[in-house]
């Protein structure tokens, strides 16, 4: 499959959430607003660290298999790269033996969170040959942490935005979303992402999409897919973007840097230099 695909999304992922993980300033800080770039190094949160996990299960085993996924998240789980207390108490419990199957649900709901779409573009390049896996397989890494239906779906979403994007780079703008849109399950992440198709103005863009606030599927993803297809040839206009307008901005850079990469838009070299490198163990 798209070993290279993959990786090179990977590192457009990383280097989102590490910039993002730099924005502490709302977006109208004159900083944000001149585009003053953060003091290297840029250490990136748990978006990267899981994505890392996707991409290494991808390598050894050519689809998600779940228990290694559910290994992996769990032995590389380190509680100062920012994961929310619901995914700390998840990767501790199985961390201590229990089945991922009997974690990932909460008083009978799983998890709507925005950690499944944050760190799945690399396996949407990984299997951009091949549009129906690229979903299914989204969704089976999805459930190992978000059993519910918007959690999925944002991880659909966003794994079909960079397999659409590595299959045929120039898709951007409302071509790459009304490809997007019938590929969503129904649920609110759709309604979204049908809602940006009428919106070009980035203010409205934030105001009726989400910022990530909530750090739901649904109050995230849309609004990331919206920058990254306004901005599929500036890795660094896109990015700016994200922390004007996000306030989860390390899991939308890593969603908007993921998609833009897997599309073949270059991240800058110096952006690269600044951000923190790849795991070890990924190595």
């Amino acid at each position: 499959m798209g070993l290279e695909a993959a990786y090179t999304t990977l590192v457009g992922l990383a280097v989102g959430d590490a910039f993002g993980a730099q924005i502490l300033l709302p977006g109208d800080h004159p900083d944000v607003q001149a585009r003053r770039l953060p003091p290297a190094p840029w250490g990136w949160t748990d978006d990267t660290e899981m994505a890392c996990s996707v991409f290494a299960v991808l390598k050894r085993h050519g689809v998600v298999d779940q228990d290694a996924l559910a290994r992996s998240f769990a032995a590389h789980f380190d509680p100062e790269r920012g994961y929310g207390s619901g995914a700390e108490w998840r990767l501790n419990q199985i961390r201590a033996g229990q089945p991922w199957q009997t974690v990932n649900v909460t008083n009978g709901r799983g998890s709507w969170g925005n950690g499944a779409a944050m760190r799945v573009a690399p396996l949407g390049a990984w299997f951009h040959g091949n549009l129906p896996q690229a979903l299914r397989q989204a969704e089976l890494s999805a459930v190992i942490t978000h059993a519910h239906f918007e959690g999925v779906a944002g991880a659909v979403a966003v794994a079909a935005a960079a397999a659409l994007r590595a299959a045929s780079p120039g898709l951007a703008g409302p071509d790459l979303l009304n490809q997007l849109v019938p590929l969503v399950p129904l649920v609110r992440v759709r309604d979204g992402l049908t809602m940006a198709l009428k919106i070009a103005d980035a203010r409205e863009a934030a105001d009726t999409l989400g910022t990530g606030r909530e750090i739901a599927a649904h109050d995230t993803v849309p609004l990331a897919l919206w920058i990254a297809a306004r901005h599929p040839g500036s890795y660094v206009d896109a990015l700016w973007t994200v922390a004007q307008l996000a306030e989860d901005v390390d899991t939308v850079g890593a969603i908007v840097g993921g998609v833009l990469a897997a599309g073949g838009t270059p991240v800058p070299a110096d952006w690269l230099a600044a951000c923190e490198p790849l795991p070890s163990w990924l190595r």
